[in-house]
């Protein structure tokens, strides 16, 4: 008997408020061409607190819409991982809160930080434990609420990021057709300072004299990580497909990291894949670190761009720095 782990629902939970590119005109130098051109991005959500939209109210409703998919209660649950560098809280953390209010009294629940990577890590987690079958259905979710950690005043990153949370809930299954193949975790603390919140942590707390507000958003060395994003994604690309004699011409979407259209687009001319297989949401939602896959993911199984039988890759790379690679097959 082998356990897998396979995707029964997904969901999503978007904040209210659209800026347009036209709004960032008005207080960066910048223009929506400019923007357009060099990201690919149109829009973004932002969260509105007046409507009390945080990170754990996205989650929520990200986990309330899958949970409804896949036709499961929160009780059902044996495992809540959340990825996020946004938390509302760090006691008690998003998944604590999330175990409490869905009602999943007998689920383990904590948060991970691996920047953009959150996801897809926590998937990987939660594929071990099914493999081992030592659970049966878990709930993954990526949130972020970027928005609070941008500098406004920064036009190479206050363009870039939103909004958002996208969730998944797993269950085991014997079922060696549809399930997660594999997934890769990778990361280099080397190249960290490349894209980091240096400020307002353990190491320079807002209380301390030395703490500068602007210091305690993200900073990003942009043409370093163009590179560095790429690079990683297409060798966790191919390694992946490769260990499992997989080819381009196999995959039925690719779904890589909606950080910005030119690093999509490079990934994929780098693997020569047709474009027509690609999945984009950037321009709708920019970068929303943690929740881009699951959000993805969520739109395309909705819209009817993939069914079950379907074969997915998947890869994303986040700060820190972390990157990661999966194949499903719905």
């Amino acid at each position: 008997m082998s356990f897998g782990t396979k995707i029964i629902g997904t969901g999503s939970g978007l904040p209210s408020r659209v800026m347009h590119n036209a709004e960032l005109e008005t207080f960066l130098d910048t223009s929506d061409e400019w923007i357009r051109t060099r990201t690919g991005i149109e829009t973004r959500r932002i969260a509105n607190p007046e409507k009390g939209e945080t990170s754990f109210t996205m989650a929520r409703q990200a986990a309330e819409q899958a949970l409804e998919m896949a036709g499961r209660k929160g009780s059902d649950l044996d495992a809540i991982i959340v990825g996020t560098i946004t938390p509302d809280t760090v006691m008690p953390n998003t998944a604590n809160q999330l175990q409490a209010v869905l009602g999943a009294s007998r689920a383990f629940s904590f948060d991970l930080q691996a920047a953009c990577s959150g996801f897809a890590y926590g998937m990987s987690i939660i594929d071990q434990y099914m493999r081992l079958g030592t659970i049966r259905t878990a709930l993954v979710i990526g949130v972020e609420t970027l928005s609070t950690l941008v500098d406004w005043r920064d036009r190479s990153t206050a363009v870039l990021f939103g909004d958002a949370a996208g969730a998944v809930v797993f269950e085991r299954t014997e079922d060696p057709d549809h399930r997660v193949i594999d997934t890769r975790i990778f990361s280099d603390g080397r190249l960290g300072e490349l894209l980091c919140i240096p400020h307002g942590f353990g190491k320079v707390p807002p209380y301390r004299p030395e703490y500068q507000l602007h210091m305690h958003k993200i900073k990003m060395r942009g043409n370093e990580v163009f590179k560095v994003a790429v690079r990683n994604m297409v060798d966790a690309s191919k390694k992946i497909m490769q260990a499992h004699k997989i080819s381009k011409d196999d995959i039925d979407l690719f779904i890589f990291h909606q950080a910005n259209l030119r690093i999509i687009d490079s990934c994929a001319e780098s693997l020569n894949i047709d474009k027509r297989k690609l999945w984009l949401n950037v321009q709708k939602y920019g970068n929303t670190s943690a929740a881009t896959l699951p959000v993805s993911l969520d739109e395309a199984w909705r819209s009817g761009t993939v069914k079950q039988g379907d074969l997915i890759l998947m890869a994303t790379f986040g700060g820190g720095l972390t990157w990661a690679s999966a194949l499903i097959r719905l």
